[in-house]
């Protein structure tokens, strides 16, 4: 096992994977300054700047995917989608059902997601619900390296759209950037957990829909993805204190979904807390109760999500987010009914 940072690990698989596949290309707004060790690698004809409209490139996307390349898309924060949602929401996730099978989309769009860096709701959304409630979209999360290079390594495998969606407060990129960039005097509440941690020695591919156990427990199941997971496991200490034992459950993608794992972890406990960055209504909390409910599972339920829209003040975002006291706040009450 070798030790890499969330920016390392998928820049690696980047890299090896451009090696080895000519049709994979990189294309965006500033990218051959983002991705300067890919650029200084294999050049402009393979990471290609584009002009600061994301209808324009994330359309050429999809001719480009349906011409025999494999593009990796970069929109700078998933926010932007809203401006370029007819490419994914009526083109490329219903090109192969449309075509019966004959054209195919194979691409990945690459974004950023997450709060906690006191940017607001324009630039600190999740949005995973709001894409994975689409058909034909792949919807990835990863919360540590080794989940993240396995995961874009599946996704520049898939032959269909792939969504894949890195929270900023796990990038070296964003944190030091963005983060730092004025605001040496506020603290940020970063996962180190996440930011760096143990990748394979060779790359393998980790297939989508399947969730992981990161803690075993028997008497609640608290479901998450990205950064909520690691604010689920540092709530699972506290409870342990409280005499809690808490089973804490990564999906690693939003669509599709491991309902095998999230019935099973939730048979096991009767207990259900999710705990889910992007918006409460109409979202992943919701379809995860209805999942545990259509399998006939009689259990308590509760979620903690972000609930309206995220406000600019740090103070005001750290009650509006999910974090360890809401979370435990939260897994105490279900434990009491």
């Amino acid at each position: 096992m070798r030790t890499m940072s969330f920016d390392e690990a998928i820049e690696e698989v980047l890299a090896l994977a451009m090696a080895d596949d000519p049709r994979i290309v990189i294309f965006g707004e500033d990218v051959q300054m983002y991705r300067l060790n890919l650029y200084t690698q294999f050049g402009e004809r393979r990471i290609r700047e584009t002009p600061i409209s994301e209808s324009a490139f994330l359309g050429a996307a999809i001719t480009a995917a349906m011409a025999g390349l494999r593009p990796v898309v970069e929109v700078t924060l998933v926010d932007f989608l809203g401006v370029a949602m007819d490419a994914l929401l009526n083109q490329a996730s219903k090109l192969e059902t449309f075509s019966s099978g004959k054209w195919k989309a194979p691409f990945v769009l690459r974004t950023t997601c997450g709060g906690g860096l006191g940017d607001g709701g324009q630039h600190q959304q999740s949005l995973w619900g709001w894409l994975s409630h689409i058909p034909g979209l792949t919807v990835v999360v990863p919360s540590t390296p080794g989940d993240a290079g396995g995961l874009m390594l599946s996704a520049l495998k898939h032959d269909g759209p792939v969504i894949y969606m890195e929270h900023k407060l796990l990038s070296d990129f964003w944190v030091e950037n963005l983060g730092y960039l004025g605001r040496k005097t506020v603290d940020f509440d970063l996962p180190l957990e996440g930011m760096r941690g143990a990748v394979l020695e060779t790359w393998e591919p980790i297939p989508f829909g399947r969730a992981v156990s990161k803690r075993s427990g028997k008497d609640l199941t608290i479901i998450s993805i990205g950064v909520g997971v690691h604010r689920s496991l540092e709530a699972a200490g506290i409870l342990e204190e409280k005499g809690i034992d808490t089973c804490v459950i990564d999906l690693r993608t939003v669509s599709p979904l491991d309902t095998e794992a999230v019935c099973e972890a939730v048979s096991n406990t009767s207990r259900l807390l999710v705990v889910d960055e992007d918006y409460q209504g109409f979202g992943l909390s919701g379809e995860l109760a209805a999942v545990v409910l259509e399998a006939g599972i009689d259990a308590n339920y509760g979620r903690v999500c972000t609930e309206k829209t995220i406000p600019y003040s740090q103070e005001l975002e750290a009650q509006t987010l999910p974090n360890k006291e809401r979370i435990v706040e939260n897994a105490v009450k279900l434990m009491d009914r």
